[in-house]
């Protein structure tokens, strides 16, 4: 009895810990040669983007500057609940932001223009050896075009 329980708790650890873990946390830099944005939106010339571990979810600030001179300065915080939050500050595309962890090196966004056209679903996978992020993005511009672009991010 007592090599069962042992058992359980052990099998219970690493279930918790195999399930917390989220390997987009930490300070991405955006690697412009490797990347292709989407039609019709200023390039991005530089965009660091840090991603914090929260209670159940990130928050996650980007900072940067598009090549006509915009900047990107943004801020979430969500939890990977696939539920609806506010993203606070100035130079995207979106204002509303939604998360879901899929595994430790995946997770889906998705993104929608508050009375706009915009709306897209991105979905981030993190390299095996953790040095790189790919984000693949789907969807509808602010012009209600379809679009995809791809994001690759460095790790520093």
């Amino acid at each position: 009895m007592r090599n069962v329980l042992r058992l359980t708790l052990a099998v219970c650890a690493v279930v918790t810990i195999a399930l917390g873990a989220d390997n987009t946390i930490g300070t991405w830099r955006y690697n412009t040669a490797k990347s292709k944005g989407a039609p019709g939106v200023p390039a991005v010339s530089n965009l660091t983007v840090t991603r914090e571990a929260t209670d159940r979810g990130v928050k996650i600030t980007a900072k940067g500057e598009r090549a006509d001179g915009s900047k990107i300065d943004a801020v979430t915080d969500a939890k990977y609940d696939a539920k609806p939050v506010n993203v606070q500050g100035a130079g995207q595309a979106w204002d509303t932001s939604a998360l879901k962890q899929i595994d430790a090196d995946t997770v889906t966004e998705e993104r929608i223009k508050t009375g706009g056209k915009y709306h897209s679903t991105v979905r981030f996978v993190v390299s095996k050896d953790g040095k790189t992020m790919t984000a693949t993005n789907k969807g509808t511009g602010a012009d209600g075009k379809k679009f995809t672009a791809v994001a690759v991010w460095d790790k520093q």
